[in-house]
């Protein structure tokens, strides 16, 4: 039987560093979602990854699960062309932990607005790196 993961006490938080890194991956993110790339987007995640949206939830077990067929969806529903954060605020963590609110709008090539989106984002330190490992959005 596996040995329980460390427990830590509200007085524990993410080392500078480590925050600094972990918004450094939501930087990544954004960039590889806007380039379609979905090799780069599982280079990001942990798995097995959860995913709840749309009141799914849903599990990738391993790289090369993420379903790129939502963002054709976008593209021909409502002309998505790139999204942005507009907030990734570190709400809670631990030394191996890390939860963020993040705000996020989806764009038209145009410019215009298709929505503006919260989610929060757990990032966790597994294997020395860290990595997205859960995602709940109240986007589709």
């Amino acid at each position: 039987m596996p040995e329980p993961a460390a427990t830590y006490t509200v007085e524990a938080q993410i080392a500078r560093d480590d925050q600094a890194t972990c918004e450094d991956v939501l930087t990544r993110w954004m960039t590889a979602l806007n380039r379609y790339d979905a090799a780069a987007m599982d280079a990001l995640m942990h798995f097995p990854h959860v995913r709840i949206a749309g009141g799914v939830v849903t599990v990738y077990q391993q790289p090369g699960n993420n379903p790129m067929e939502l963002f054709e969806r976008l593209r021909k529903q409502d002309r998505w062309h790139h999204s942005a954060w507009n907030e990734t605020m570190l709400v809670q963590s631990s030394p191996a932990k890390a939860h963020y609110a993040v705000r996020y709008t989806r764009y038209r090539e145009d410019g215009s607005v298709i929505g503006v989106y919260d989610s929060l984002y757990v990032l966790s330190l597994l294997g020395g790196a860290w990595k997205i490992q859960s995602r709940s959005s109240f986007g589709p």
